[in-house]
């Protein structure tokens, strides 16, 4: 039997692609959504066709005309300086720096995004952002306007795909995963005013006029230690989260201008500088 999840005791059939798609429009997709998607293969329970079924099912829900977006992250193309899982001796810094190969939305596989992530950036007509960090990547009608022009220095905030989702009215679909892998909760992070707001120096191996180079760039110091309680809140403060079972998973979908909104204010009102009590 192919390796995929364990069979749970809760499975009576086998997830399908035509099981999935149906549970998926109970949850409240809708054709012609564009959909920011964050996975779990795992958590569903057994497919058949593994993570091809699950994008398969997503794009049966969404219909021609929708457009389903998910995070292609590349963190082995990060500061080698600043790796700790596992880190790497400093004598290879420079060497790390100097020879690991540009980034190439073609090519550059993603690292812990997930099963169901990498089937779909490989997926024939999926576009890809050019950022070395945090791309993504996107299949549909809007697809082009999404990955287009993916900033540095904003990888996400203004400058990315997450600003246009929320440009186009989108949602967010976390499906078998909570809120910490919620990255719409960044943009609220560039939006938000609040003590304690840093910027860090940023280091990525990119093409330049078609020459590798190793970027240098300041970026978001991000935090999602309190994305769990801002997805709690905005479930129970604002009744726009619909939570659903998916497989033996479970589903949630929300409107991600109303949760960027609502993590803006709940940023500014609840985070402090370092050290400050609340």
């Amino acid at each position: 039997m192919p390796e995929q999840t364990t069979i749970s005791l809760e499975m009576s059939y086998p997830n399908t692609v035509a099981s999935l798609a149906s549970d998926l429009a109970a949850l409240g997709i809708q054709p012609g959504m564009t959909l920011l998607v964050h996975s779990s293969l795992s958590a569903l329970g057994w497919v058949a066709g593994g993570p091809v079924a699950v994008v398969y099912a997503l794009e049966q829900a969404l219909g021609p005309q929708g457009t389903l977006v998910m995070p292609t992250h590349t963190t082995s193309l990060t500061e080698p300086s600043r790796w700790a899982n596992p880190p790497v001796p400093e004598a290879w810094w420079e060497t790390i720096r100097r020879e690991t190969p540009a980034y190439d939305p073609a090519l550059t596989p993603t690292r812990k995004m997930g099963a169901i992530v990498e089937c779909f950036r490989g997926q024939p007509g999926t576009l890809r952002s050019q950022h070395p960090h945090v791309s993504f990547a996107a299949r549909g009608p809007f697809a082009a306007r999404i990955v287009a022009q993916h900033r540095l220095e904003a990888g996400l905030g203004e400058g990315s795909p997450l600003a246009r989702v929320y440009e186009l009215g989108g949602h967010v679909l976390l499906l078998g995963v909570g809120h910490g892998n919620n990255t719409s909760l960044h943009l609220a992070e560039y939006r938000a005013n609040f003590a304690g707001k840093t910027f860090e120096s940023q280091g990525a191996p990119i093409f330049v006029d078609g020459v590798r180079q190793w970027a240098i760039f300041d970026d978001l110091n991000w935090n999602d230690e309190d994305f769990d309680q801002i997805g709690a809140d905005f479930a129970a403060d604002t009744g726009l989260e619909c939570t659903g079972r998916i497989g033996i998973g479970t589903g949630r979908l929300m409107p991600q201008p109303e949760l960027v909104d609502y993590a803006v204010l709940w940023m500014e009102r609840r985070r402090l500088a370092p050290g400050k009590d609340g």
